[in-house]
């Protein structure tokens, strides 16, 4: 089916632009001379580019449907990568960023409400299988530009090479992305406030979200710090973490289309909780990989789930409920990290990594939003 093969390449083309980017920073901070702290609050207009534009997004896939909104996103995402190596100053790279992520963001809600409408038409779960592209994606495009940054490419002309590659796939796969899926519940969906089905899935993929962010952050901390593990091995956690969700969003589609969504986030929760807990509260080294791999494990499918849940609420256009839940996923993953730095300053990181298994077990009991 050449939409689900788009939707799949739109996801891939998200994480390559996305994961880019990461090997880029060092040189950015050498370049422009930026101390960390200020490279800090630059990388911050990314994020806040992508939240503030997803709102944006849900009204723009609801007015014009999705195929245009994604075709014209990807260029912009196509356009701004390279411009991230071309900024003269700080506050140059920070306009950069924020653009950057803005055209991520429309990215992100429009290919998630295409992912829903093709799920429909398929009469399947699909959505598992979109994300693990997307996992796929941040490997690829992370492991590709070091290998071009390697290789003796500048900088510019692997963002351009990069570029290039993405082009292609937006040029290839715009016609056959779907603009809308004109069944019952779409001819009757308008814009309007978000419901609390919305809003209460959209905290759901808050804490998921904000639980990735801590692995993100945190987890080469909690183990160089708390685990005593070398500095050189410290990443192994994270990795452990990457692999597992990867391995579980690609396996997701059969597992949710045989248990069912609802089982999905409530086991899922319940296992990433469980991982949480077992690296914080045992004093071994092997233990705390182990819990991150069960961290892995049990979110992987949770935010796809989340997703199509929200794609179905009815009475609603699915691009103004993914926006929603989107928002406030982001928000987590970029607010998550910070509280739990202030939590851990107060009492130990241990303690606020505990905190966040607390709140997926709110998650699991609150499973059943799912279904709808």
């Amino acid at each position: 089916m050449r939409p689900a093969r788009a939707t799949r390449l739109i996801f891939l083309l998200s994480g390559i632009g996305m994961a880019s980017w990461a090997p880029m920073v060092p040189y950015a901070k050498a370049r422009l001379g930026l101390d960390e702290a200020t490279l800090g609050l630059v990388l911050l207009c990314m994020g806040f580019g992508a939240v503030m534009a997803m709102p944006l997004a849900g009204f723009l896939t609801h007015r014009y449907g999705n195929r245009d909104v994604i075709g014209v996103s990807a260029l912009l995402v196509c356009v701004a990568l390279p411009l991230l190596t071309m900024a003269p100053d700080a506050y140059w790279l920070g306009a950069a960023l924020w653009f950057f992520g803005a055209s991520l963001g429309v990215v992100d809600v429009a290919m998630n409400a295409h992912a829903v409408d093709v799920e429909k038409h398929a009469g399947k779960p699909m959505m598992s299988g979109f994300h693990g592209l997307f996992s796929v994606g941040g490997l690829v495009g992370s492991a590709g530009m070091a290998a071009l940054l390697k290789a003796g490419m500048p900088l510019t002309s692997g963002a351009l090479a990069v570029s290039g590659g993405l082009l292609a796939i937006v040029a290839t796969q715009w016609r056959h992305f779907i603009v809308r899926l004109h069944d019952t519940d779409e001819k009757h969906s308008i814009f309007r406030l978000p419901s609390a089905a919305v809003l209460l899935l959209g905290f759901l993929c808050l804490v998921v979200f904000l639980a990735e962010g801590a692995m993100l952050d945190w987890s080469a901390v909690f183990l160089r710090y708390s685990r005593g593990f070398d500095p050189s091995l410290a990443g192994l956690g994270y990795a452990a973490f990457s692999i597992a969700m990867a391995c579980g969003r690609l396996l997701g589609d059969r597992i949710t289309a045989r248990v069912g969504p609802v089982t999905i986030v409530r086991a899922g929760a319940f296992l990433a909780a469980l991982g949480f807990f077992l690296a914080t509260m045992l004093p071994w080294g092997p233990a705390a990989l182990l819990g991150f791999v069960l961290v892995g494990m049990g979110a992987s499918n949770i935010v796809p789930v989340l997703f199509s849940a929200a794609g179905r609420q009815p009475r609603t256009s699915p691009g103004i409920a993914i926006a929603t839940v989107t928002s406030l996923g982001y928000a987590g993953m970029l607010a998550g990290p910070a509280a739990i730095g202030f939590v851990a300053q107060h009492s130990s990181l241990s303690a606020a990594l505990a905190g966040v298994a607390v709140l997926l077990v709110v998650v699991s009991a609150c499973a059943s939003i799912a279904r709808r």
